[in-house]
């Protein structure tokens, strides 16, 4: 990698459904389209409680229908695979790449990454064990070798891919603090209990935000602001 090479690190925001799948594609497009950007690294939040469904699931429960018309939830479909995912209190990370860096980038390597940093904030976690599962409703109910569970057994973070053009997407919900009513909703099981680690979600963000950039020095970091008023200008506007 040389130093005209460049990683876009977008600000953290705190957006519907629709506008962050938006933002993530405009990221992939941009690493696609851009011979200098190599990667992008979002981490962000979600306006109110959302469910995420993956690519390849075709049909949702009735009771989900049900959950939408009531507003107890709203759904949203991701481009990348996998289950369905609740985001409600947690931190969803989104990183794109090109494909000539994957085993730089891979689902190994990204989870090495989360695994040291979430050790450093005092929370240890492990690979899941399964290396191939049917597509299950609740994405969390299985815990794949891309999964990271911690010491009890729960899946703290799943990801899950898209390709397009010689890039990747990678998504990753990180379970911090899950709703228990709508998870228990959606599941019909429990939630996995909250991480207590007595920082909020920013200050796990910004801890995993300076451990990625950590001993990077041969990769042009640049950091995006992304103004929520002006997102549709925003997802027109290129690097």
């Amino acid at each position: 990698m040389g130093i005209e090479n460049q990683a876009l690190i977008f600000s953290t925001n705190n957006l519907p459904g629709f506008d962050q799948m938006a933002l993530d594609l405009n990221s992939l497009d941009q690493t696609i389209s851009n011979p200098e950007i190599i990667l992008t690294l979002r981490f962000y939040y979600w306006t109110g409680d959302w469910l995420s469904i993956g690519y390849h699931q075709k049909e949702i429960p009735i009771h989900w229908e049900n959950l939408l018309s009531n507003g107890e939830i709203n759904i949203v479909r991701r481009p990348s695979g996998g289950g369905a995912v609740l985001h409600s209190g947690g931190i969803t990370y989104a990183l794109t790449f090109k494909k000539t860096y994957y085993k730089v980038l891979s689902y190994e390597m990204v989870n090495n990454w989360l695994i040291k940093s979430f050790r450093e904030l005092g929370l240890n976690l492990q690979y899941g064990n399964l290396r191939k599962s049917h597509i299950k409703t609740n994405c969390f109910g299985t815990s794949l070798i891309s999964d990271l569970v911690d010491k009890d057994g729960f899946k703290r973070i799943g990801s899950a891919q898209f390709r397009k053009k010689g890039a990747f997407l990678q998504h990753g919900e990180i379970q911090t603090n899950p709703s228990k009513d709508l998870w228990y909703k959606l599941f019909k099981e429990e939630a996995p209990p909250k991480v207590n680690l007595g920082l909020t979600n920013d200050e796990i963000v910004q801890h995993l935000r300076n451990s990625f950039l950590k001993n990077k020095s041969n990769i042009n970091f640049k950091n995006i602001e992304i103004d929520n008023k002006n997102i549709r200008k925003f997802l027109c506007k290129s690097y």
